[in-house]
C-alpha cells in the first residue's frame, strides 16, 4: 500500500566530495529534494553532471560529505538492510553478474540478502515467475552462463533480479543505454510492470530527456553536481528555465517542436 506522504528520500543541501586540497572534485553540489513513495522521478543531465553519484548516496555506497541524506526520515547506516528495500539496475549487466555462475543459480543466490531464506521449492518458483515475468522462458536460460546471453537478454536478467527481489525502490541507472530501440521499449515495459505489480517507487538516471518525459512523475535536472531545475515534466519541457534544460532539450529537437507546438 503506498502513502503518497510518505518521503522515500529526503535531501537537505547534500554535498559528496572526493579527492583533497587542489585535488577536490565536488559531484554532488548541495542539493535539496525529496521523492515521495510510488512516484517516478528522473534525474537527467549529460555526462559528469553527479546524477550517478547522487543514485549511488540512494544505494548507500556512498555517503554525503555534508547535509543531510534520509531514507524514510533516517540516515542509512545498515547496509544489508537497505538494500532488503532499495535495489538497483545498471547500464551494464554483465558487469553485475559472475560470469562462471549459471543465470539461475545468481538469481536464486540473490534470496541472500533475506534474514529467511524461502524454502528451496519456493525459491525456484519465484525465479520461474521472475523469468516469465520478463517474456523468458525458464528452459531458455537453463544451465546458461552470462556470457552465453546478449546484452538486450542480460538487461532481463537484471530486471529478473528486481522481480525476484521485490524491493520497495529501484534505482535504475541508464538501463537502456547499451540496447537497440526495440529492446529498450521492451525494458521500459518491463519496469511500468514492475512498479504495477510490485507498488515501488523508481529513480530514473538518464541523460535522455525525452525518454524521461515520457516514464517520470518529475524531472530533476542535474548540471555540474547541481539540481538546476525540476518540477513536473510539462513545466519542465516546455516552459524550461534553465540554460541547461534547454540544452538537453535541443539534443532532442523533433520531440521538442512537438512540445512547443502544445
Amino acid at each position: 500500500m503506498q502513502n503518497s506522504d510518505l518521503k522515500i528520500f529526503d535531501a537537505s543541501n547534500a554535498v559528496r566530495t572526493f579527492g583533497h586540497g587542489k585535488k577536490l572534485v565536488t559531484a554532488v553540489d548541495g542539493v535539496t529534494f525529496d521523492i515521495k513513495d510510488g512516484e517516478i522521478v528522473s534525474l537527467v543531465g549529460g555526462s559528469g553532471c553527479g546524477k550517478s553519484v547522487l543514485a549511488k548516496i540512494m544505494l548507500g555506497l556512498h555517503r554525503q560529505t555534508s547535509g543531510t541524506f534520509l531514507y524514510k526520515g533516517k540516515e542509512i547506516t545498515d547496509l544489508k538492510e537497505h538494500w532488503r528495500e532499495v535495489q538497483s539496475v545498471f547500464q551494464d549487466p554483465f558487469s553485475c553478474f559472475n560470469q562462471f555462475f549459471t543465470i539461475r543459480s545468481q538469481l536464486k543466490a540473490a534470496f541472500g540478502i533475506y534474514k529467511t531464506k524461502p524454502s528451496d521449492k519456493e525459491m525456484e518458483d519465484r525465479v520461474d515467475q521472475a523469468l516469465l515475468a520478463v517474456n523468458v522462458k525458464p528452459s531458455e536460460v537453463a544451465g546458461k552462463y552470462p556470457f552465453e546471453l546478449s546484452g538486450g537478454q542480460m538487461q532481463r536478467m537484471l530486471l529478473a533480479r528486481i522481480f525476484v527481489l521485490r524491493p520497495q525502490v529501484l534505482i535504475a541507472d541508464e538501463p537502456t543505454s547499451m540496447v537497440d530501440a526495440c529492446v529498450r521499449a521492451n525494458i521500459l515495459d518491463y519496469l511500468m510492470k514492475l512498479k504495477e505489480e510490485l507498488n515501488m517507487t523508481i529513480v530514473f538516471i538518464t541523460h535522455d530527456i525525452g525518454l524521461a518525459y515520457y516514464v517520470s512523475d518529475r524531472l530533476f535536472i542535474m548540471h555540474k553536481g547541481k539540481i538546476v531545475e525540476q518540477g513536473a515534466p510539462d513545466d519542465v519541457t516546455v516552459n524550461p528555465k534553465c540554460e541547461h534544460t534547454v540544452q538537453l532539450l535541443e539534443d532532442i529537437p523533433e520531440i521538442h517542436k512537438e512540445w512547443i507546438k502544445r
